[in-house]
């Protein structure tokens, strides 16, 4: 019941970061049905965030439980994660699409590395800005080769007898 491609790899170190996070183990059963009432995912936003999510739904039936799933999607936004790393409630509600919650809570974890969330990590460590100086005669001599290598890419270019598949019917 999946749209997405699953990786049960990737499931399992989300898993065991929001385990390690939240420092509690998810419930007997699959990974699935242990996130798709969304109150983990709002455990989790809560540590890396406190207090992003104020009242989280332990009952209630679908509609409450469904409102976690939301409540944890606006906190992520706030946090940082642009819609594109986001997933739609039915996602994970009615595991739809596992694989884009999944790939949403990976995001979540590169994101708490950039905002220096101290405690465990998932996935590789963020790259910083990797800001160099240069001086000006190293930048002077810098000009100089990019003549070069524009001579050398042009070198015998031509579009002679190139049509792009351009033709005229008459």
């Amino acid at each position: 019941m999946s749209g997405g491609k699953r990786n049960p790899e990737l499931d399992k170190e989300a898993q065991q970061w929001i385990e390690a996070v939240i420092g509690e183990k998810f419930p007997g059963g699959s990974y699935d049905d242990a996130i798709k009432d969304g109150i983990l995912l709002c455990k989790l936003i809560n540590k890396l965030q406190p207090g992003s999510v104020a009242k989280i739904a332990t009952s209630g039936g679908g509609f409450k439980l469904r409102e976690n799933v939301s409540a944890f999607q606006n906190a992520a936004r706030s946090y940082g994660l642009p819609d594109a790393e986001l997933f739609q409630t039915v996602d994970c509600f009615e595991k739809r699409n596992i694989a884009q919650v999944t790939s949403c809570i990976h995001a979540l974890g590169r994101q708490a590395q950039k905002k220096n969330f101290s405690g465990p990590t998932l996935g590789p460590k963020m790259s910083d800005s990797n800001v160099r100086e240069f001086t000006e005669e190293q930048l002077r001599a810098g000009q100089g080769m990019v003549g070069l290598l524009n001579d050398g890419m042009n070198k015998g270019a031509s579009q002679a007898g190139q049509n792009m598949g351009l033709t005229r019917h008459i």
